[in-house]
């Protein structure tokens, strides 16, 4: 496993915009390996498949529902927070900016999970969030038989 050199200050100190640009790449990851444990093999589907989960709007819903349904710790909420409230410097031009914020929170937490190396609370909550999606999907091509 990859043993990086120490970090120059403690995670939490981070710029939330930092530690959303490590938690997008986390979770691109994990989401690459949830799909190919699911069967998918083609680069074509693979790619499709990955943008329901890593798209502005999903993050932004898995973000909510971990939210509401208080999922996240005091200190996770804390990050979320900066996040959601981060000025970035570009913001997609299709994307409404509420959304965009909602997503930043979400990898910022991944972010910060995953730099202080909690990595059993990242799991947990990737997994939460993935199956958000999952069952999203399920009710969406159940309602089209």
């Amino acid at each position: 496993m990859f043993n990086p050199e120490p970090l120059p200050q403690k995670p939490f100190l981070y710029h939330a915009l930092t530690l959303a640009y490590m938690g997008d790449a986390v979770f691109e990851i994990y989401v690459r390996q949830h799909l190919l444990s699911r069967g998918l093999l083609k680069a074509h589907e693979l790619h499709k498949a990955a943008t329901r989960y890593v798209s502005a709007k999903a993050q932004a819903r898995m973000m909510n529902h971990l939210l509401e349904e208080g999922q996240l710790s005091e200190r996770e909420q804390e990050i979320a927070r900066r996040g959601r409230n981060a000025k970035p410097a570009t913001v997609p031009k299709h994307t409404p900016i509420s959304t965009y914020h909602m997503s930043t929170a979400f990898e910022s937490v991944l972010g910060y999970l995953f730099l202080d190396k909690q990595t059993e609370r990242l799991e947990e909550l990737i997994t939460y969030s993935l199956s958000i999606i999952d069952r999203n999907e399920g009710q969406r091509n159940e309602g089209e038989d």
